[in-house]
């Protein structure tokens, strides 16, 4: 089976990925700040995509088959509350951290002797105007033009997509749903009714990653409840 590289894979949708390339078969390596619960089979190395420099290279896999960016931010205020650096800090984390892991397993991506993939994470308020978005929706942004940059440039050898989730029952997201009330609320916002669980957004992960979604790269998939539409 294949070998996966999960930045951020400790945790939230990026834990839930793990246990699922875990039951495939699949060899699976971790990038995060802390192990915490995962499994002894996982390959884990500390890593932390906002204060450390780029990976060292005794951390990056000789082959891989595929990578799965997965750090994320939310912060919701109003635009006049937001300082420069909360925009800085929401670009280091979503856009330049990808970047630095990307450029470091770039080579054992191209070894990989099939198609290699890569999948990274935006939002659906990029394309649905949301207010007190506008930290994470700009970073996001720029997530989703690099998704269809790289595609371009990376095929036919890569194929990179990305997923452009709504709210998440994720440690990230806890705050907003921390009460029944707060769930329900944000729930209904939704043409489901409800909001995503990791694992449902980790399935369409695994999906890009795989040989099924073969004909498929450049694409910001929307995993919304129906909210972008």
């Amino acid at each position: 089976m294949a070998n996966y590289l999960i930045v951020g894979g400790s945790s939230g949708i990026g834990r839930a990925l793990v246990d699922q390339l875990l039951a495939a078969g699949h060899s699976i390596t971790v990038w995060a700040r802390e192990r915490r619960d995962l499994p002894g089979t996982v390959t884990f190395h500390a890593y932390d995509v906002t204060a450390d420099e780029d990976p060292a290279k005794d951390i990056i896999p000789a082959e891989l088959a595929g990578l799965a960016y997965c750090p994320g931010s939310i912060e919701l205020k109003s635009f006049r509350s937001l300082r420069p650096a909360a925009f800085r800090e929401a670009f280091e984390l979503n856009v330049v951290g990808a970047v630095r892991c990307l450029q470091a397993v770039e080579r054992p991506l191209k070894q990989y002797p099939g198609q290699a993939s890569v999948v990274l994470f935006s939002t659906v308020a990029v394309q649905r105007g949301m207010p007190f978005h506008a930290g994470v929706a700009a970073a996001k942004g720029a997530v989703e033009g690099l998704t269809r940059s790289l595609a371009a440039e990376y095929a036919p050898a890569i194929r990179v997509n990305a997923i452009a989730p709504s709210l998440t029952a994720t440690p990230l997201a806890e705050k907003l749903i921390a009460t029944d009330e707060k769930r329900q609320a944000s729930a209904e916002r939704h043409p489901l009714k409800r909001i995503a669980e990791p694992q449902e957004i980790a399935a369409m992960a695994a999906f890009l990653l795989s040989d099924h979604a073969a004909f498929m790269t450049g694409q910001i998939v929307g995993m919304d409840g129906g909210l972008g539409a």
